[in-house]
């Protein structure tokens, strides 16, 4: 059965006053939407004051990245067992601005996601196609050759405690947005790749939609078979918009198998 969850990703911005405001907005909407999961993914310098301010709330924290060694001599790097130890829960693995701004690889990216179950927390992995790619025809191969990276070091027992997030990089912070129709085609894409390995896995694994999702289109997107929610980024700064796109979410909260 898929829950429906929606995961604000908030990127290098905030501070201590608005990480406040921001984290209480999201913990009354998770403990009053319960039929959905919400979650909020601040950075590593907020990570303990949200976690501080969710405590006792149906809202669960996670981080935006985690190191691929274990603790030791890694100067400016954050050990998932760190994370752990502060009261994360959830950690993003392979967001496109880690893929394509700092030049993570899909084995890197597999390795994080390796250290991240390892040490128990839930890793959110992010697959997505830039616009190039996807004008020459490559969505379909560049999505499961990122996909392929995980399963062959893993295997597929590996995404019933992920959550994989399909993120078009050409509709992130872009204002662009894949069409419901084209989110889905991609989802349905994902979920077919996973059937393949492990058929009853398929229709347990959770697979987000990240790339300008607004309230005026969160409610389209979600209400198709294979879209379980969304990784939010700009609109989960703002806690009207980021409410709304909760409740449409919550719209949709069927049980799916």
């Amino acid at each position: 059965m898929r829950r429906k969850l929606v995961l604000g990703n908030w990127k290098m911005n905030g501070n201590r006053t608005t990480t406040q405001a921001w984290v209480g907005a999201a913990r009354r909407l998770a403990d009053e939407l319960g039929a959905i999961e919400i979650g909020v993914l601040p950075s590593f310098v907020h990570l303990s004051d949200v976690i501080a301010v969710a405590s006792g709330s149906a809202l669960c924290v996670g981080a935006q990245d985690l190191a691929t060694q274990q603790p030791g001599a890694f100067t400016g790097a954050v050990a998932g067992e760190m994370l752990v130890d502060a009261g994360a829960t959830h950690v993003l693995i392979g967001h496109s601005e880690r893929r394509h701004v700092f030049g993570e690889s899909d084995a890197t990216v597999a390795a994080k996601l390796q250290r991240a179950l390892s040490v128990g927390l839930t890793p959110v992995l992010c697959v997505g196609e830039t616009l190039a790619q996807r004008e020459a025809g490559q969505t379909d191969a560049v999505i499961l050759g990122q996909l392929r990276a995980l399963l062959d070091l893993e295997g597929s027992a590996a995404l019933e405690r992920s959550v994989v997030a399909y993120e078009p990089v050409w509709a992130i912070g872009t204002g662009k947005t894949a069409t419901p129709e084209q989110a889905q085609e991609v989802h349905a894409l994902i979920r077919s790749a996973i059937a393949k390995r492990d058929a009853m896995l398929s229709g347990l694994v959770r697979i987000l939609y990240g790339g300008s999702v607004k309230g005026s289109n969160a409610a389209q997107l979600f209400a198709h078979p294979d879209i379980d929610g969304g990784l939010i980024g700009g609109a989960s700064l703002v806690p009207d918009d980021f409410a709304e796109i909760c409740r449409a979410a919550a719209l949709h909260a069927v049980e799916k198998t």
